[in-house]
């Protein structure tokens, strides 16, 4: 299966980020670029958590898409010729940050999950 997918995603809870980019706007960008798989990104981050909960639903394995009545929505402001299917994949970023021969070195990692509840545990092992 082929795709165009954006997996290196952060939300509007990580630093340095538009206040405005949350599920819904991802969403509407997906649509207006053609891709069709967005990573959630920082779902280590607790309110962040709690809006992945509350507006995301599984679709196919591994992948969520909006509840209907959000990404009916957020249709109203894609054309119709760029409007498609978008799936969301549980992602986050573990950034490593350590001192070697002294000088900082940092590594990020990313991270995809495939439900919801292994996300809870992995968060849970982080706290």
């Amino acid at each position: 299966m082929k795709f165009i997918a954006d997996l290196h995603i952060h939300s509007k809870f990580s630093r340095a980020t538009a206040k405005n980019l949350d599920l819904e706007n991802l969403y509407i960008a997906a649509q207006l670029k053609g891709i069709t798989v967005v990573g959630t990104g920082d779902f280590t981050h607790p309110g962040w958590f709690s809006e992945i909960n509350e507006k995301l639903k599984p679709a196919e394995q591994g992948l969520f898409k909006l509840r209907d009545e959000i990404s009916e929505k957020c249709n109203e402001k894609v054309p119709v010729s760029c409007r498609g299917k978008v799936r969301f994949i549980l992602s986050s970023e573990i950034s490593n940050i350590y001192k070697k021969n002294g000088r900082t070195r940092k590594n990020h990692n990313l991270v995809f999950l495939p439900d919801i509840d292994t996300a809870g545990r992995f968060n849970a092992k982080l706290d």
